[in-house]
């Protein structure tokens, strides 16, 4: 990590000198590369070798007025935005959260966290296709998070809400607009620590979000609604989880999906971590068959690097019944953080 101080106003927070000067902030700048292998049974995939990389920015500094500013750019391959954000602080109320259409806001947060010790059963590089809940995170959106101050100890939520839930993001000084058929929508989350819980390892969580939508007889017929339920507990190097997430697509087509995942995964020391993982999904108002993905996996850290492994048993992909929507293979990743 290369780690730059006292940057000023003018490079750190010149475009909100409108409301107070920055006296001093820090500029981290990270970076990480990644190699994998992936090997697919009875399917040709070409090169089965890969790489990624990216470089993160993250900038912070306090105004004057006791506001703490914080600043996240990130650039995936090829140099294009993957996640863009700016928090501001507000002294004894919470964060406000500005962001141009990234994951992890609102209730797409939960979309699966079911305990994995590297990737969810199906996303370490052989899909099964599964819609999952995103809520507003696709358009440009503004998230409020009450601190503590304000929220009894060991609950954690978060308000969310975009005036076009799928707009695309913007550049620097251009204004918004809209891309498809959802409008305006919200999201509200909340998470139950042990602290509120009573019990040790404990924790708790549940959203539910609702989009306008475009209504047209002929493809919409109402809003899209989502709702997430789920469950973690840890007890010595065990964790385990549970979650279902439902949602209501608006659509005369394919009314909506039924989503549940469970994992549990095993610390064997400080460095090594095993686990297993599986997410299946309903379509609802077709007759189309469930995909689901079962996934079996590894993780080794030493120092910087990572070394990750994954077999992974798909079936019914996208929700088709061909043999080539049943999949199985393995994934191999080496990750590099500089």
């Amino acid at each position: 990590m290369n780690k730059y101080t006292k940057i000023g106003a003018s490079a750190l927070c010149g475009s909100l000198a409108a409301f107070s000067s920055a006296t001093a902030g820090d500029l981290t700048v990270t970076g990480s590369a990644a190699l994998t292998y992936l090997s697919q049974e009875g399917a040709t995939t070409g090169n089965p070798i890969g790489m990624a990389s990216a470089v993160s920015f993250a900038g912070s500094g306090e105004l004057d007025n006791g506001w703490q500013v914080d600043l996240s750019v990130a650039y995936a391959d090829g140099g294009g935005y993957s996640n863009t954000t700016i928090t501001i602080g507000l002294p004894g109320m919470g964060d406000v959260r500005f962001d141009q259409g990234v994951s992890g806001t609102g209730i797409q947060r939960y979309d699966d966290i079911t305990p994995t010790v590297w990737e969810e059963a199906d996303g370490a590089g052989i899909s099964a296709g599964i819609n999952k809940i995103a809520g507003t995170s696709v358009g440009g959106t503004v998230e409020v998070t009450p601190n503590s101050d304000v929220l009894p100890a060991g609950l954690t939520a978060h308000f969310a809400f975009s005036h076009d839930a799928d707009s695309g993001r913007t550049a620097d000084k251009t204004a918004g607009g809209s891309t498809g058929v959802l409008g305006s929508g919200w999201d509200v989350t909340l998470e139950a620590g042990s602290d509120l819980t009573g019990v040790d390892g404990l924790t708790l969580y549940g959203g539910i979000s609702q989009v306008e939508q475009f209504q047209n007889g002929a493809a919409y017929s109402g809003d899209v609604d989502e709702r997430v339920l789920g469950i973690k507990y840890a007890a010595g190097g065990f964790t385990v989880g549970y979650q279902q997430t439902d949602e209501d697509t608006g659509q005369t087509g394919t009314t909506g999906y039924e989503n549940t995942s469970y994992g549990i995964t095993f610390n064997v020391n400080d460095d090594l971590s095993i686990g297993y993982a599986h997410t299946e999904s309903d379509q609802e108002g077709t007759t189309n068959p469930d995909p689901e993905a079962d996934s079996i996996q590894a993780s080794y850290t030493m120092g910087g690097a990572t070394i990750s492994f994954a077999e992974v048993d798909v079936e019914n992909q996208t929700y088709s019944s061909n043999a080539a929507a049943d999949i199985s293979g393995h994934v191999l990743y080496l990750g590099l953080a500089f």
